[in-house]
């Protein structure tokens, strides 16, 4: 990425040091500088491999401060699932008929829950849910008997997350508008449960590298050797 704002933001810091996460946090909000409210990210490189699947790290988490976005939530439900995921505010609600509309292309949501009498019809949009991560999947809380929990969860917060090919994990930890504190309690939900869900077969140092950015400026980068001292 380069630019005159990208170029100045590296000014701004010292890309070779390493900081506390409250620091790189404060230095990721100050380098969003584009006409937009930046997101906040964070990216943890783990010390697993994906390609195994007991090192396969996914779940949910749920941010204790949003994310600042306006998630759009699908569910795929009938009967009194249905009513409660709309009742909970789904964004759209259906069954035969909204898979129809996915299979014709209507892709207007961030999310998809379903009940599990469902997911014989869910699966056979694999190839369209699949390859862009919205497949419901019972790890992550998106098959579910309680749809109308989920819609809410999601709704309030709540955030999936999966180790890509390489081993790193991307979540959103808000928006450059947010308060400082408020980023760093998602920031310290997301690191909780991260080291929660490491795998049992998974050697060495687990978490091996943690960078946070806003949306068009630079990767700023945690030291880990600190966050031991900020979790006493």
């Amino acid at each position: 990425m380069s630019g005159k704002k990208y170029t100045d933001a590296l000014k701004k810091f010292d890309r070779d040091r390493f900081y506390s996460p409250s620091e790189a946090i404060q230095l990721a909000k100050a380098t969003a500088t584009a006409n937009f409210d930046e997101n906040i990210d964070v990216v943890f490189r783990l010390g697993v491999d994906p390609r195994k699947a007991d090192q396969m790290v996914r779940g949910t988490v749920a941010l204790p401060s949003g994310t600042g976005k306006d998630i759009r939530v699908a569910v795929f439900a009938s009967g009194e699932g249905a009513e409660s995921a709309r009742a909970a505010g789904a964004d759209v609600v259906g069954a035969d008929d909204l898979f129809a509309e996915v299979e014709g292309g209507m892709m207007d949501f961030d999310i998809i829950i379903a009940t599990p009498d469902m997911m014989p019809l869910v699966g056979r949009l694999g190839r369209v849910l699949g390859p862009r991560g919205l497949m419901p999947n019972p790890k992550t809380g998106t098959v579910t008997t309680d749809p109308g929990r989920a819609v809410l969860e999601f709704k309030g917060g709540k955030v999936e997350y999966r180790t890509d090919r390489y081993g790193n994990v991307h979540v959103q930890l808000g928006r450059s508008s947010f308060e400082q504190d408020k980023i760093d309690l998602n920031f310290r939900a997301v690191l909780d449960e991260l080291q929660r869900a490491k795998p049992a077969s998974a050697k060495g140092r687990y978490i091996k590298k943690i960078t946070v950015s806003s949306t068009m400026g630079p990767g700023v980068r945690i030291d880990i050797n600190r966050l031991k001292l900020e979790q006493d």
